[in-house]
C-alpha cells in the first residue's frame, strides 16, 4: 500500500512533467496533510514541493531564455535580409516592443552636427509631440544613455529624480503616458548611435533579464543600422560612379562632336565659304532657324525661315546680290521666332561671353576681343543643351573671324574705290584729256557700270562722325553697286538712278539713324559716263550748301527740290547779274550811306510784311521802318512791292543769303537827296 508521503512526491514530479501552474504545487502537501502523514512525512512532503518549485523555475527561465535566444536569432536573420534602412529601423522597434511586452518601443539616434538626439521612430506611440521630441547630451533618461553609453531603466520615470528633467521632455512624456521606462545604447564598436528603448504606461521594474535582452537586440540593431548605412552608402557610391562614367561618356561625346563640328566649319571656310554658309551648317547641326546680324543690326544671312507659306531652305544675305523677303522663324521646336536680338540678351552674352537664352531664343554676341563685331540669333530650340550650346557658341567665333576677314577686304576695296572715286570727281588738268575709258573699266572691275545714269550725294554731318559716315556710305555704296568715299574731305556716294532726290532724302534718313546724329544729303545728276561726274559733284556740293543756308540741316534733296533756287543753281547762271539787276541800287546805297535798307526788307517779307513783327525784329520804332520801306520805293520805283517785283525782290534776296554773292558792280545809282543832302536817321 502506497504510503501518503509516496503519494505527494509523485503528484509532485506529475506536476513538473506537465509544468503545471506553481499554485497547484501546494496541493501534493495538503493531501498528505489531510491523509494523515506524520510529521516527519509532511516536513519531506514539504521539501520535496519546494525542490520542485526550484526545478520549475529553472525550467521556466531556461524555456524563456530559448525562447529569447530564438526570438534574436530571428530578429538577426530579419534585419540580415532587410536592405532598407528605415525598414531595418521600424523592424528593430517592433521586435524590442513584442520581445519585451511593453506598450511603447522607440529608438533614438544621435546627431552629431547638432550634437543631440532626435525621435526617429516609434511603435506603440499616439502622441506627436513625443514623436518629435529632441533630447540634448545628458537631459532625461535617453539623453543619459546616449551621453554615458549605458542602460538605464526606471520604474516611473515621472518621479524618478535621478535625470535631468526638461519641460520638453516631461511634456512629452506624460501626453504619452509613460511611466516604467528602459533604455540602452545602440553601439557600434565604441562609438554610440542612438538609443533603444521600451516603455510602459504604468509602473513597472525591468528586471536585469530584461535589460539584458533589450541591449542583446540592441547590439543586433546597431549592426544592422551600420550595415544598412554602409549599404547606403555603398548605392549612393555606386550612383555617383554611374553619373560620372555618364558625365565621362557626354564628355567624350561632346569632345566628339565638338572636334568634328571644328572640322566640318574649318573645312567650309578653307573652301572659301561666307557667313552665309556657315549660318546654314550650323542651323542644319542645330535644328533651328538663324539670323545673324552685323554691329548696326543690320541682317546678314537668315536660314530655316519660312515664307509664303511654304519652308525654305536656303539662305538670304542681305547687302549682297540676295535679298530676302518677308520671313519668320519656323519655331515647330517650341521657341520664338528668330530676329534682331532684344538689346539687354545682346549685354548678357557680350559681358558673360556667353550664349544666353531669352523669351526662349538663344543669343550669342559675335566677338573679336571686346568689340562687338555682330550677333547670332537661334530659335526653334526652347532647350539647348551644353553641347550644342558650345557648338552654337562655336559658331559665333567662326562668324568673327568671317566678319574680320571680310571687314578686310572691305577696306580694301574701300581704299580702291575711294582712289577711284577720286579720279572720277577730279577735273581734267589744264591741256590734258581724261582717260575716261581706263575709268570706265577699272569701275566695271568693281561692280560699277559707269554707262548708266548716276546720281552724285554729297553727305554732311558733325566733324567727329565723319568716319562712320564714310563707312556707312560705303555699306549702302556696296549694296547699290556704287561707289563711296572720302574726297576732298567729304563724303560722296555714287549710285545708278535717274532720281537725284529720293536717293538723297533716302541716304539722309538712313544714314542719320545709323549714327544717330543728322545727316544732310545734297545731291545732282543724274550723269551718264564719267565726264558727267566732276560738274554733278560741283552740283551736288551747291544744292547742300544751299541746304544748309535754308535751313533744312538733316535733310536731303536735289537742285530739282529746290525749286526757282535750285533751277538757278543747278544751271550755273550769272546769279551775280541777277542780284545786281534786283537789289544792285538799294545795296549800293547802303554802301555808300551805311544804312540797313537791305536787312530791313529782308526783315520785311521774312515776318510776312508786318511792319509791327518787323520792328520788333529790328529793335527800331515802326517809323523807323516805313521811312525805309519808303527809300527802297524812292529807289526800285513805285512797283517793288506788287507781286512779281516782291517775288524778284525776295528771290533776290535769298540768293543773297544763300550763295553769299554780290553784284559785279555797285552801280551809281543817283542820291534821291543830292549830293550833300542830309539824310534821315530811320535810312
Amino acid at each position: 500500500m502506497t504510503s501518503a508521503r509516496e503519494t505527494a512526491l509523485l503528484e509532485l514530479l506529475e506536476l513538473l512533467r506537465r509544468g503545471a501552474p506553481a499554485e497547484q504545487f501546494a496541493r501534493p502537501a495538503a493531501d498528505a496533510r489531510t491523509a494523515g502523514a506524520s510529521p516527519a512525512e509532511q516536513a519531506l512532503v514539504e521539501e520535496a514541493t519546494r525542490v520542485a518549485l526550484d526545478i520549475r523555475r529553472t525550467l521556466d527561465q531556461h524555456r524563456r531564455r530559448e525562447a529569447e535566444l530564438t526570438a534574436l536569432f530571428d530578429t538577426a536573420g530579419d534585419l540580415a535580409a532587410l536592405r532598407d534602412l528605415d525598414a531595418v529601423l521600424r523592424a528593430i522597434v517592433h521586435r524590442a516592443r513584442m520581445l519585451l511586452g511593453t506598450d511603447v518601443s522607440y529608438m533614438t539616434l544621435n546627431d552629431p552636427v547638432a550634437g543631440d538626439t532626435f525621435m526617429r521612430v516609434t511603435d506603440g506611440s499616439v502622441s506627436a509631440a513625443f514623436q518629435q521630441l529632441r533630447l540634448g547630451m545628458g537631459e532625461g533618461l535617453g539623453g543619459l544613455v546616449a551621453q554615458t553609453a549605458r542602460p538605464y531603466a526606471s520604474a516611473d520615470y515621472r518621479t524618478d529624480d535621478r535625470f535631468r528633467h526638461t519641460d520638453t521632455i516631461d511634456n512629452g512624456v506624460r501626453e504619452e503616458g509613460l511611466r516604467g521606462i528602459l533604455g540602452v545604447p545602440l553601439r557600434v564598436g565604441t562609438r554610440v548611435i542612438g538609443v533603444l528603448y521600451a516603455a510602459d504606461r504604468a509602473v513597472r521594474d525591468f528586471a536585469p533579464d530584461a535589460v539584458a535582452l533589450l541591449s542583446s537586440l540592441a547590439d543586433h540593431a546597431a549592426v544592422a543600422i551600420d550595415s544598412a548605412r554602409l549599404l547606403e552608402e555603398t548605392r549612393a557610391a555606386l550612383v555617383e560612379l554611374g553619373v560620372a562614367t555618364e558625365t565621362a561618356r557626354a564628355q567624350s561625346e561632346a569632345m566628339r562632336l565638338a572636334a568634328e563640328t571644328h572640322d566640318r566649319l574649318t573645312r567650309l571656310v578653307l573652301r572659301g565659304g561666307d557667313v552665309a554658309d556657315v549660318a546654314r551648317e550650323v542651323a542644319t547641326l542645330l535644328g533651328g532657324s538663324l539670323v545673324v546680324h552685323d554691329a548696326d543690326g543690320a541682317e546678314l544671312a537668315r536660314v530655316g525661315v519660312k515664307q509664303g507659306g511654304a519652308e525654305r531652305g536656303d539662305t538670304t544675305e542681305q547687302g549682297g546680290a540676295r535679298h530676302g523677303g518677308a520671313v519668320r522663324c519656323d519655331a515647330r521646336r517650341g521657341g520664338a521666332d528668330p530676329g534682331r536680338p532684344p538689346e539687354h540678351a545682346l549685354a548678357a552674352s557680350r559681358s558673360g561671353g556667353r550664349a544666353v537664352c531669352v523669351d526662349g531664343v538663344w543669343v550669342c554676341a559675335v566677338l573679336a576681343g571686346p568689340e562687338l563685331l555682330g550677333s547670332i540669333t537661334l530659335g526653334g530650340r526652347g532647350d539647348l543643351p551644353d553641347t550644342e550650346r558650345r557648338l552654337f557658341e562655336r559658331a559665333g567665333l567662326v562668324t568673327a573671324l568671317l566678319l574680320l576677314l571680310r571687314r578686310s577686304i572691305a577696306h580694301a576695296e574701300d581704299r580702291v574705290r575711294g582712289e577711284l572715286l577720286g579720279d572720277l570727281l577730279a577735273p581734267a588738268a589744264p591741256g590734258r584729256v581724261r582717260d575716261t575709258d581706263s575709268q570706265t573699266l577699272r569701275a566695271r572691275k568693281l561692280g560699277v557700270n559707269l554707262t548708266r545714269p548716276h546720281a552724285l550725294v554729297v553727305l554732311h554731318c558733325d566733324a567727329a562722325l565723319r568716319s562712320r559716315l564714310a563707312a556707312e556710305a560705303a555699306r549702302h555704296a556696296r549694296a547699290r553697286d556704287g561707289l563711296a568715299g572720302l574726297h576732298q574731305g567729304r563724303v560722296v556716294l555714287i549710285a545708278p538712278t535717274d532720281r537725284p532726290g529720293p536717293l538723297a532724302r533716302s541716304l539722309a534718313a538712313e544714314l542719320g539713324q545709323a549714327l544717330g546724329a543728322p545727316v544732310t544729303a545734297g545731291s545732282a545728276g543724274p550723269a551718264a559716263g564719267p565726264d558727267g561726274l566732276p560738274g554733278a559733284y560741283a552740283e551736288a556740293l551747291r544744292c547742300l550748301e544751299a541746304l544748309h543756308a535754308l535751313g533744312h540741316t538733316g535733310g536731303g534733296a536735289g537742285l530739282a527740290d529746290l525749286g526757282f533756287l535750285g533751277v538757278l543753281l543747278g544751271d550755273r547762271a550769272d546769279v551775280g547779274a541777277y542780284v545786281e539787276r534786283v537789289l544792285g541800287p538799294v545795296i549800293a546805297y547802303d554802301t555808300r550811306r551805311g544804312t540797313e535798307l537791305v536787312r530791313t526788307l529782308d526783315a520785311y517779307f521774312a515776318h510776312g510784311a508786318s511792319l509791327a513783327r518787323t520792328k520788333d525784329a529790328l529793335h527800331v520804332h515802326v517809323n523807323t521802318v516805313v521811312q525805309r520801306l519808303d527809300r527802297v520805293r524812292q529807289i526800285l520805283g513805285e512797283d517793288w512791292n506788287a507781286p512779281a517785283g516782291a517775288l524778284e525782290v525776295q528771290l533776290a534776296l535769298r540768293i543773297l543769303r544763300v550763295a553769299a554773292v554780290r553784284p559785279r558792280r555797285v552801280p551809281s545809282a543817283p542820291d534821291p537827296h543830292g549830293p550833300g543832302s542830309p539824310h534821315p536817321t530811320s535810312s
